[in-house]
């Protein structure tokens, strides 16, 4: 991380210098909630319970979904819509993960796309692994980031009942929710101790949670392919998908931003987050879902790609899997 800072020390941006500052209260909570997990790994080996490391663990992916499916398809992107149950239920689940409040998060989220890898971005992946992945969190942003997220329409969110309520109320959400809460079940429940339960289901928890959406703003945007635009640093990263609940087909999401999928592909086991969405779609909680059609799909992947889309979806450009031969061994039944 130091090394980050010191690389991206001095910039010029405008015919003026932008020197960024450290922000020492957000570096120094960095480092509690880091070091603090390593902590609370050791303490699941030496002396804490299993249910803990286990409750730690399904906190961890139960409240991703309030990420993935809430701040990032719905709130930044508005790529469905949902009704307030389903609102509040995420909401409340992206308050456990304590990654700042729902529209701090969407605005800085649609900044990225806007001006991705641009002085603008607040995470430019230009300026190193480590910047985009934590350092952007504990520098002072370049005056550019400031000056755009000003421009960026959040009339939207301005408007939503909840998504303002969880902004007025977020200091005492986050202190009930992401601390007292994930450390109080164990104590209660199985009576853990307070300390164990303290840095495994805060610290521990919060770290693996924060790193895993980190990873969509660094290793997403600098290894693996990038089947439909092959000019945009965002690539396709079946390693972050895994962890991030579908959040890691990265290329397709900065080509297709408005896909509530954010992939081509409908399997879920890769993309549970897309499952969950339409699970609550049944329940007639989400609905007017948008969605890419295959044809615009293929023409940008014609025209952009790296060529790597064949590998990335099975079957595509093998001639005993076009339309006329699936016609001819599964007729329709009439």
């Amino acid at each position: 991380m130091f090394y980050c800072l010191k690389k991206g020390a001095v910039e010029v941006a405008g015919g003026t210098v932008y020197k960024p500052r450290i922000k020492w209260p957000d570096l120094v909570v960095q480092i509690f909630i880091h070091g603090g997990c390593l902590y609370g790994l050791y303490l699941a080996v030496v002396s804490a319970k299993l249910l803990t490391s286990v409750w730690a663990f399904c906190l961890i992916y139960t409240s991703g979904y309030g990420i993935t499916a809430g701040a990032h398809r719905l709130w930044s992107h508005k790529s469905y819509k949902a009704k307030w149950p389903l609102r509040l239920l995420l909401a409340f689940l992206f308050t456990i993960t304590g990654q700042r409040h729902i529209y701090a998060w969407a605005l800085d989220h649609r900044v990225h796309h806007k001006y991705s890898e641009t002085d603008a971005d607040p995470h430019d992946a230009r300026r190193g692994f480590m910047f985009s992945h934590v350092g952007w969190l504990v520098l002072s942003p370049h005056p550019e980031v400031e000056s755009k997220r000003a421009l960026v329409d959040m009339s939207d969110l301005d408007a939503d009942p909840i998504v303002k309520w969880q902004k007025k109320l977020y200091p005492a959400l986050f202190a009930l929710l992401c601390i007292v809460f994930p450390v109080w079940v164990p104590c209660y429940f199985w009576n853990e101790t307070l300390w164990n339960s303290f840095f495994l289901s805060f610290n521990t928890r919060f770290s693996i949670t924060l790193n895993i959406a980190f990873s969509v703003n660094s290793f997403a945007h600098m290894y693996g392919f990038r089947p439909y635009d092959r000019n945009i640093s965002p690539s396709e990263s079946i390693l972050v998908s895994i962890s991030a609940l579908g959040e890691g087909w990265h290329n397709y999401h900065h080509v297709f931003p408005w896909d509530y999928k954010t992939s081509e592909l409908g399997d879920y086991t890769f993309n549970l987050t897309t499952g969950f969405i339409d699970f609550f779609s049944k329940l007639g909680w989400a609905y007017d879902m948008k969605t890419v059609s295959p044809e615009m799909v293929e023409r940008r992947a014609q025209r952009c790609g790296d060529g790597s889309r064949p590998t990335a979806v099975w079957g595509l450009g093998d001639k005993d899997m076009e339309t006329e031969d699936l016609n001819q061994l599964c007729p329709k039944i009439e």
